[in-house]
């Protein structure tokens, strides 16, 4: 997933919210019903079980979370409006709207924005009013003008130059409003594309990634520690000392020949990398997802489709006009596969029992990072460039909650399947994405620094995607009730109408962050590295990687 939280991604930076200190638990998800219409516009062992225990382990803190003094006012539910907005049902629905922004901690511009889009439409209805009133009189005073040229046996008379006069005017009159509204409408769908997505009404309200929900934990954080023979004096290394003991770790090389923000890794890490890649795609495959090889190079037109334009333009990594373009289009280096596995079938209308359409891909993401300068310096926490295994699922309405509770847990087996602790966290209003109406954060816990970190997000976009990258379905007809008479059911059944998809993406998993987790929770006191029983057949049997001795 492309996250929009400061466009960090999965390979963000929030600060790591303790146990002690997370709000209640989850609630059930509401369903969703499907789009109306397309808008011409935007518009297994002990060790391996939830533990609190562990929660002692990754923070000293015993402070419970309040809510905030300058919270906004409640949050209206969306059951009135399920799908994402297009103008009209923004101007019908704006306190509801305008609620979820706030509730997102929008700048008072988004809030403006909002408002200018109602206010906006209202001028569309009364122009497109008045262009039609102008159309009727001009073909009233067309039909006229015939009625009096047969009157008048071809004879133009200064009442038909009268009429004609009239005629024109308000053809005139018809052409300049609709113009009015070319206009309207432009600045509506830019407008439109500012305003990020609904939310969910399960989602809580929070200020920022301390008030996140914990959902669920996985796991105990001495576990390993204990299988390992970690002692209590030992203090486990950052990942890049453990790559560096292992002879895998060449910063220095790639930053002098790439800049900051890049890492070359070799011999037995590069191999473990190359290990939890294709364990994860294995996984995937073995999910029902089809595994995809897709560009890395995409258009502006498909970065809008999955909302990283025009908003976050400064995060990504631009390809000057004079190397390529993408059909006449600006062309960048893919920040998530989302982008491109997601635009696959942007533009088509689906049937609805060939879905859920599910995904995978191994794919180098590149990220400029914009905005966090200064933050996760070291090591492979925050790079410009990643390999990440993207999990991404096109469903109907109907289907939307339940796949993005199976997609997320397909990403969890992931972690499940190395043995590493983590907790799931389902994120507040003013931490969540740009583009999700709700998601899930899984965490894995770090033990060098003693904390968990965002190892994957699983978002559910509802239709918000769809909408703007004209992405539908058609639902399956349905059969008529065989009571009916014989006559009737004979009668062919009319199609229904097609409606926006609902899209799903998340990380399963960031191959970069799992590496860490790898390096950090399976090192020994004598610098070693164990090799996960599950990654061992892709690392040719491999059970252990050596510290390299120094001369």
């Amino acid at each position: 997933m492309f996250s929009s939280r400061g466009v960090a991604s999965a390979f963000s930076t929030r600060g790591v919210a303790t146990i002690s200190n997370l709000p209640r638990t989850s609630s059930s998800l509401s369903s969703r019903s499907p789009s109306s219409s397309w808008s011409s516009s935007l518009f297994s062992s002990a060790a391996d079980t939830t533990s609190s225990s562990s929660s002692s382990s990754s923070s000293s803190s015993s402070s419970t979370s309040s809510t905030p003094s300058n919270a906004p006012p409640p949050r209206l539910s969306r059951a009135a409006l399920p799908n994402s907005v297009d103008a009209r049902s923004l101007s019908d629905n704006l306190p509801i709207v305008l609620s979820h922004l706030r509730s997102r901690r929008a700048a008072p511009e988004t809030l403006a924005s909002a408002e200018q889009i109602a206010a906006l439409n209202a001028d569309r209805v009364v122009l497109i009013k008045q262009r039609d009133e102008a159309l009727q009189i001009r073909n009233e005073c067309s039909a006229a003008v015939g009625k009096l040229m047969r009157e008048s046996r071809g004879q133009e008379t200064d009442e038909i130059q009268s009429v004609k006069a009239k005629a024109s005017a308000a053809g005139d009159e018809a052409s300049e409003t609709e113009r009015r509204l070319d206009d309207i409408e432009s600045e509506m769908n830019l407008l439109l594309a500012s305003l990020p997505n609904l939310l969910d009404d399960v989602v809580p309200d929070g200020d920022d990634d301390s008030q996140n929900e914990l959902v669920s934990q996985w796991g105990d954080v001495d576990a390993l520690p204990r299988r390992l023979g970690w002692t209590p004096a030992f203090q486990p290394l950052w990942h890049d000392d453990v790559a560096a003991n292992l002879g895998g770790w060449s910063a220095e090389s790639a930053v002098a020949m790439s800049g900051a923000r890049f890492v070359s890794l070799t011999g037995p890490v590069a191999r473990l990398e190359r290990a939890i890649s294709s364990y994860f795609l294995d996984r995937a495959s073995s999910k029902g997802y089809v595994e995809v090889s897709p560009p890395l190079v995409v258009s502006r037109a498909a970065l809008e489709g999955t909302s990283q334009l025009p908003k976050f333009e400064n995060d990504l990594f631009k390809i000057t006009p004079e190397s390529h373009t993408c059909n006449g289009q600006d062309a960048f280096l893919i920040p998530t596969a989302e982008v491109p596995l997601t635009n696959m079938h942007a533009g088509q209308i689906l049937e609805e029992s060939d879905l859920p359409i599910s995904y995978c891909a191994l794919t180098p993401c590149f990220r400029a990072e914009a905005g966090s300068y200064g933050r996760d310096t070291r090591g492979l926490i925050r790079t410009h460039q990643f390999y990440k295994v993207e999990l991404v699922k096109i469903t109907s309405a109907d289907a939307s909650d339940e796949e993005h509770h199976s997609l997320t847990r397909h990403a969890e087996e992931c972690l499940e399947g190395l043995h590493i602790p983590y907790r799931k966290m389902r994120l507040c209003s003013g931490d969540i994405g740009f583009s999700a109406q709700h998601c899930y954060d899984l965490e894995a816990w770090l033990p060098s620094t003693g904390e968990y970190r965002e190892i994957s997000s699983c978002s559910n976009t509802g239709d918000f995607q769809a909408r703007r990258m004209g992405l539908r379905y058609r639902p399956n007809v349905v059969e008529e009730n065989k009571n009916k008479n014989v006559k009737k059911q004979n009668k062919k059944a009319k199609k229904p109408k097609p409606v926006f998809c609902h899209t799903i993406n998340g990380s399963g998993l960031a191959v970069g962050r799992t590496l860490v987790a790898v390096l950090e929770n399976y090192q020994t006191p004598e610098g070693d590295v164990v090799v996960p029983e599950v990654l061992r057949p892709y690392m040719g049997g491999l059970e252990i990687l050596k510290k390299v001795k120094k001369d």
